[in-house]
């Protein structure tokens, strides 16, 4: 008899018997779900910081720092440096001939946390009057722009709903200042998590004189290494030159790095349960049927057909598994927001971000666990000596 049709009949039996051992396929199951989940909820987390800053590049822009400074806030340009940077040849300019580019400040402030008595912090970001066309991502969904010179702000949604008091019309004290608020923004991307102002206004409330970094649209991606050299030959200018999207990536290195390493750790020690789970689960299924696996190899049944059978059946308990864990990871975390402390040590809100290529991890590692659990199982009815088997029972 054909292998492969042998193997399909002891599978058969095998899933008729399965109502008799419901409870014990059920806790294969929930096993391997929750490995599932928990290894897409961290890969979520990663995946959606990843793309809420990712979401704020185009390729071409590019953000200029001091060099060697790890983010914005530790960089400081002074004026004469954003300017000399803002006029260098391949910046792209609107139709007045002003270079589309904004020289920011970036401050940090506490306040308090919308349903709680504590503070968080939040990053304010001082922007020049051309941001807006610089990033057309942003746009007002309430209220109105601030105006240039007067303490007024405008707030990303994702903060709005963080903390109290950011609502157009409120009055928030920041920097022994007080402020209004005056607009809601929104952009899907890390601006959502603060607030925007103007720099010159911002600097003069913080008794700065620096800005942190510059953003500047060229005139194509293409011009970013020409950019980049103007910028190196003026030896006066001690900046570093990055693609946006690179700068942002670099921005979510350490984090997303942390991330994976938990996923994968905690996932790890949660499969070597569930692969130990699954082993005992089908040793017992393999002993309870020795007789008819016996009998079976007495009337010229093969070793092999015995392995395919318990080995599909693992992978088929494992398989659901993997399907319902990240089912209820896809319900559970799919665009919930969660908060972090960014690269400035203020807060940043994103979603996570239950992609098909983390859902693809999961389920390769929901059949893994059941190749593992499986085979040992498989090997043992394969070797189950026909005689001693009819003996035992």
């Amino acid at each position: 008899m054909d292998i492969l049709k042998q193997a399909a009949f002891v599978l058969k039996m095998n899933v008729r018997a399965l109502r008799h051992r419901l409870g014990t396929s059920l806790v294969v199951i929930i096993g391997i779900a929750g490995v599932v989940a928990v290894l897409i909820s961290v890969l979520a987390m990663a995946a959606g910081l990843v793309k809420t800053l990712e979401t704020s590049a185009r390729d071409d822009r590019v953000v200029v720092v001091r060099n060697g400074a790890t983010d914005e806030t530790s960089s400081m340009l002074t004026r004469d440096t954003a300017t000399t940077a803002m006029d260098a040849p391949g910046v792209k300019r609107d139709p007045s001939g002003n270079p589309i580019a904004s020289a920011e400040a970036i401050v940090v402030a506490s306040l308090p946390v919308a349903g709680d008595d504590t503070e968080a912090q939040v990053s304010i970001r001082g922007i020049g009057p051309n941001a807006l066309t610089l990033r057309p991502e942003i746009r007002i969904t309430e209220g109105r722009m601030f105006q240039s010179g007067l303490n007024e702000l405008i707030v990303g949604e994702r903060a709005g709903s963080r903390f109290q008091g950011l609502q157009v019309g409120d009055r928030p004290t920041v920097g022994g200042r007080n402020w209004i608020v005056v607009g809601t923004f929104a952009s899907r991307s890390s601006h959502d998590s603060s607030l925007l102002t103007d720099a010159e206004t911002l600097m003069s409330a913080f008794a700065k004189n620096e800005y942190q970094s510059l953003t500047v649209q060229l005139e194509s991606p293409q011009a970013i290494d020409s950019y980049r050299e103007s910028l190196r030959q003026a030896s006066s200018l001690p900046v570093e030159v990055f693609a946006e999207r690179d700068f942002f990536a670099r921005q979510s290195k350490t984090l997303n790095s942390v991330l994976q390493v938990i996923a994968y750790v905690v996932g790890g020690i949660m499969a070597f349960g569930a692969v130990f789970a699954a082993l005992n689960i089908m040793y017992s299924a393999v002993s309870a049927r020795s007789v008819e696996i016996a009998t079976l190899r007495g009337i010229g049944y093969g070793p092999d057909a015995m392995v395919i059978a318990v080995m599909v059946e693992t992978l088929a308990l494992a398989l659901i598994g993997g399907i319902v864990g990240a089912a209820l990871s896809w319900l559970a975390f799919n665009g919930y927001n969660l908060s972090t402390v960014s690269g400035s040590g203020a807060q940043l809100v994103f979603e996570l971000a239950v992609t098909p290529k983390i859902v693809v991890i999961g389920v390769a590692w929901a059949c893994v666990i059941g190749l593992l659990g499986g085979s040992f199982p498989a090997l043992q009815a394969a070797r189950l000596p026909v005689v001693v088997a009819i003996r035992s029972s």
